[in-house]
């Protein structure tokens, strides 16, 4: 398997331990939502996508969604190339969607401001959840992503990028 899906469900000790601490030939992607796993998610170079960072209970503020990103954390993520991604999945099993939909807009903004790149997928649990790519593309430019940001892309050169890998600090030569 290519992809390694890190989900803690609350439990902030097991998903911390499981965070790789050596480079994998895997694409990691931790599922974010609460404030701790969001930083130490996007301060690890191991990880590679930080999946719905908008998730979890929070208080927005007057003017502004609390989104789970800020400028600190959108810095850390461009330092350790670290993606955010965003699940169609997390938006359809939403309780309170326009809250949810408003986060993702200002993560979108966010993200773009800092120059992270993006992920977006169904991440479906189950066959109903399934939705076709271009579906997926066209509701996240109504969203606001850009069709150069909708491009599925990321994870093929992620993962093209981590295979070249031997071993820690050797890399091979094309």
């Amino acid at each position: 398997m290519d992809i390694t899906l890190l989900e803690g469900f609350g439990y902030k000790g097991e998903i911390l331990k499981k965070i790789p601490k050596l480079p994998s030939k895997e694409l990691v992607i931790v599922q974010g939502g609460d404030d701790t796993i969001n930083r130490l998610a996007l301060s690890s170079r191991y990880v590679d996508v930080l999946l719905d960072p908008h998730l979890g209970q929070r208080k927005d503020f007057m003017h502004q969604r609390n989104s789970g990103l800020n400028h600190v954390l959108c810095t850390l993520a461009k330092e350790h190339t670290v993606a955010v991604g965003f699940s169609f999945s997390s938006i359809l099993h939403s309780l309170q969607r326009a809250k949810d939909l408003g986060r993702i807009i200002q993560n979108i903004h966010l993200c773009r401001k800092y120059k992270i790149s993006m992920v977006i997928g169904s991440f479906a649990k189950d066959a109903w959840e399934l939705r076709n790519e271009k579906d997926l593309q066209a509701f996240f430019k109504v969203l606001g992503m850009t069709g150069k940001e909708v491009q599925m892309g990321f994870v093929q050169k992620r993962l093209e990028y981590k295979r070249r890998f031997v071993q820690k600090g050797v890399m091979l030569a094309e």
